[in-house]
């Protein structure tokens, strides 16, 4: 598979998808009025990973702020996640970010999953 690597601007995070090194990643600040035609090219990408995904897969959010739209996204993302065998999440918050910090928490318990949880 290709890499995807989307560069962070600053209404855009950094976004890199790397199956061969095992890279899964979004950082950044993600406040996007369109965040479907953002993330589309994510979620394809997900889409094609998840029909022979690595034999364990770490997909780590670094978001240092995110918006509504964003926030359907990351739900999305991380609906497929959860039916990939062997991936696992991390979620990142600087320390004090109570919000960013609840927002994993409020994602995990949705759906069910249980993350790693990494003050950075």
């Amino acid at each position: 598979m290709n890499i995807l690597l989307l560069e962070a601007t600053q209404d855009t995070p950094e976004v890199m998808l790397n199956k061969r090194d095992g890279i899964f990643e979004i950082s950044g600040r993600s406040i996007l009025e369109d965040a479907n035609a953002f993330y589309s090219s994510v979620m394809e990408w997900l889409n094609e990973y998840a029909k022979q995904p690595n034999p364990s897969t770490l997909f780590t959010f670094k978001l240092n702020y995110f918006n509504s739209a964003t926030s359907k996204i990351i739900y999305n993302i991380l609906d497929l996640l959860k039916d990939i065998p062997g991936a696992q999440v991390e979620w990142c918050y600087h320390e004090g970010d109570d919000d960013i910090l609840d927002a994993g928490k409020e994602f995990e318990e949705e759906l069910e999953m249980t993350f790693q949880y990494r003050e950075v």
